[in-house]
């Protein structure tokens, strides 16, 4: 009977193939997911797509304001926290949002302090969720704190994703699969 080489043998993917599968399959999803144009209904969406929509840019701009939190915090975790975190931006904009969907602005220690307490809100109505986040004491922490709000995001989105029609319900899980994969990358640690 043999044994394992090593016994810290991992199982499932690598964080590599899962930054790679990550965007590509919310491009797949996205590339057909307008906001205008889907065709199928003839009238448009209806008021609960537009309202899950919403909801589900809010939920997206509340997790990218944890992420810039973290990375002005934490300012060593910024080359990994980079690509997930531009994976959150194209998130907010495949849902139609724009409050802070700038991928520049990934590097919050050098820019300026003042958006986190005036955004560019848009006339939407998510300005509870622009209140202060609050980052642990240290890089482990803060990295589980970021991962629990992903974890937290990604079960709802699978579940809402089932009273949705097609385009948005693909969007929606396409999304969902993508915090799922950013969970695992911020739960390894380090490799």
């Amino acid at each position: 009977m043999p044994f394992p080489s090593s016994p810290r043998a991992r199982s499932g993917p690598r964080r590599r193939s899962l930054l790679a599968v990550g965007p590509a399959a919310l491009a797949l999803a996205g590339c057909t997911a307008g906001p205008e144009g889907s065709g199928d209904a003839g009238d448009g969406p209806s008021a609960a797509e537009r309202r899950a929509r919403a909801r589900a840019a809010r939920d997206s701009e509340g997790l990218l304001e944890r992420y810039d939190a973290v990375i002005a915090a934490r300012p060593a975790l910024a080359g990994r926290l980079g690509p997930l975190r531009e994976n959150v931006v194209r998130h907010v904009q495949a849902f139609g949002g724009g409050r802070k969907a700038s991928p520049a602005a990934s590097v919050p220690p050098s820019g300026p302090a003042s958006p986190p307490a005036s955004p560019p809100a848009s006339g939407t109505a998510s300005s509870p969720v622009s209140s202060p986040v609050a980052v642990a004491g240290n890089d482990k922490d803060a990295l589980a704190g970021l991962a629990a709000a992903e974890r937290e995001l990604a079960d709802r989105r699978s579940k809402e994703l089932l009273g949705l029609p097609g385009e948005l319900a693909r969007l929606l899980a396409s999304a969902a699969a993508a915090g799922a994969a950013h969970v695992y990358l911020l739960s390894e640690g380090d490799a």
